[in-house]
């Protein structure tokens, strides 16, 4: 394992626990979309299913486990033990938009027509596009927590080290993954316009707007 790809686990982790202890500190998992951590709940899920199939490490395990649980923790809080205070009339992105497309490129570009190969597809090709749900969120409401800030910047940190892990194992490894490289390339846009107001408003104490 190289340090960016170290350095990318630990900035999702951080991100996954900003989230679960702002919804929790705070009882409320206002600003939060849930259409999104459901997208990562199966993100996941699909991801890991080789949990069941075979070990590659302690740490891998680990850290399979954690993210599964935190994923399925965050719903929860979400959809039953906070319900009352989710923003549901703002929450409207229609994932199905997102699930079904994503779900039809698996089975067409994969690295082989298997079950748990296409589910690792799909778990990549859906993680690119699984924050749109909580961008267009911040966009219905014109603005964002800090916290909830921190969080999808730590995403977007974890995203864009994983480009360099990639880039890293190819140059020193002979690695090289196309579906991996593009799907983080494609969710690394989509972070480049929140990375700049991040950077020009959030650090300077002032409150995130994104344009409607």
């Amino acid at each position: 394992m190289n340090i960016f790809r170290l350095a990318g686990d630990l900035s999702h982790l951080a991100a996954i626990i900003i989230l679960l202890l702002k919804i929790w500190k705070t009882r409320s998992c206002a600003g939060i979309s849930g259409k999104s951590q459901i997208l990562f709940a199966l993100v996941f899920t699909t991801r890991y299913l080789d949990l069941l199939t075979s070990f590659i490490s302690l740490y891998n395990t680990c850290m399979k486990v954690i993210y599964i649980g935190c994923a399925y923790a965050t719903v929860y809080l979400i959809y039953m033990k906070f319900k009352a205070t989710y923003d549901g009339n703002h929450d409207t992105f229609r994932i199905e938009f997102l699930i079904v497309p994503v779900g039809g490129l698996a089975f067409l570009v994969n690295h082989d027509f298997s079950p748990l190969e296409i589910m690792w597809t799909f778990s990549i090709y859906l993680e690119s596009v699984a924050i749109l749900p909580q961008l267009f969120l911040i966009s219905k409401t014109g603005e964002a927590e800090t916290i909830t800030t921190h969080y999808l910047f730590s995403l977007g940190v974890y995203r864009a080290l994983y480009l360099f892990n990639w880039i890293w194992r190819f140059y020193f490894e002979g690695f090289f993954d196309m579906i991996a490289i593009v799907a983080g390339v494609v969710q690394t846009i989509l972070y480049c316009d929140f990375f700049y107001l991040y950077v020009t408003k959030v650090l300077k104490g002032k409150k995130l707007s994104l344009p409607a």
